[in-house]
């Protein structure tokens, strides 16, 4: 994984819970902690680290991944503001995520390995999306849309109808958008 990854986690984890909190996680996931946006890092440190802030915050995996993404977003935003730019809802920003952000990360990360989504309009205007990793995130995943609709300024509700936590083949989604505010 990405060291990327790693830095955004300790920059959400250190605004909400100050910079002895994610000392206190690296200390118990027996972890050094200097990680490198540029590195490459056993996705096993990623568990570690998301397995201490389970215990320490008494929140499953899962939700600490999607809080996790739904924090880091707003640091993408301020690292990333082309990413958003182009975009003023949540779902082109999502449907772009295969052919502008994640082609721009791979240029920016070399090696970096992203998620596949595929992606269909359902019949009641809801978004269909299809998530593929061999991480399994999908609630980060769900943490990084969710995120971006509070950027953009809607509600963002997720069912999930598929997961390969389940034994699926891959994680499938119902998305839909509310808007909170006028874009």
């Amino acid at each position: 994984m990405k060291g990327l990854v790693f830095n955004l986690l300790e920059t959400v984890v250190s605004r909400r819970y100050g910079e002895d909190t994610w000392d206190a996680l690296l200390d118990a996931a027996e972890l050094g902690g200097a990680y490198t946006s540029l590195g490459n890092y056993p996705d096993a440190q990623m568990g570690a680290l998301v397995t201490a802030a389970s215990t320490a915050l008494n929140l499953s995996p899962n939700e600490v991944l999607r809080w996790f993404g739904q924090e880091a977003m707003s640091v993408m935003v301020e690292r990333y503001p082309e990413f958003f730019s182009a975009q003023t809802t949540t779902r082109p920003f999502v449907l772009s995520l295969n052919s502008i952000i994640h082609p721009e990360v791979r240029k920016l990360y070399p090696g970096a390995d992203v998620p596949l989504f595929d992606f269909e309009d359902g019949p009641d205007g809801s978004l269909l999306m299809g998530y593929d990793s061999a991480r399994k995130l999908c609630a980060l995943a769900q943490g990084f849309v969710e995120g971006a609709g509070k950027h953009f300024g809607e509600v963002v509700r997720f069912e999930h109808l598929e997961c390969m936590h389940k034994g699926d083949v891959k994680c499938r989604f119902r998305i839909t958008f509310t808007a909170t505010r006028k874009a």
